[in-house]
């Protein structure tokens, strides 16, 4: 079985529906870095040195390969990234090897079958 690594990087309101859309299409959990700074196209703006800009998350996701770019495609429409400019970005890069998840792989097998996949 061979897996995707999703990146979503988002304003930290948008958390909660990008992982609801991954879920709803398949990915079996994520892991959530918060509290991250970005800069997008002009820099963010301050105040007495301070920034003025909302707080961002990174959520991660180990996802088989298969379904990748429907559950990508999902968390895109769930938060607006084409739509909304500023709210997020979401990439995915190949993954060569992992471990650890025999849990996941278990689920995903059951979820969509072996021959699916």
């Amino acid at each position: 079985m061979k897996f995707k690594l999703i990146f979503v990087m988002a304003e930290d309101n948008l958390t909660d529906k990008a992982t609801a859309a991954a879920r709803a299409h398949g990915a079996t959990g994520c892991t959530v870095i918060t509290s991250v700074r970005g800069e997008g196209l002009t820099p963010a703006q301050t105040f007495m040195g301070l920034t003025v800009a909302g707080q961002r998350d990174i959520v991660l996701f180990l996802v088989e390969e298969h379904h990748s770019r429907e559950i990508l495609e999902a968390i895109a429409a769930s938060c607006e990234f084409d739509t909304k400019p500023g709210t997020g970005v979401a990439f995915q890069m190949d993954i060569e090897d992992a471990i650890g998840l025999h849990r996941q792989i278990a689920t995903i097998e059951q979820q969509f079958g072996e021959e699916d996949l």
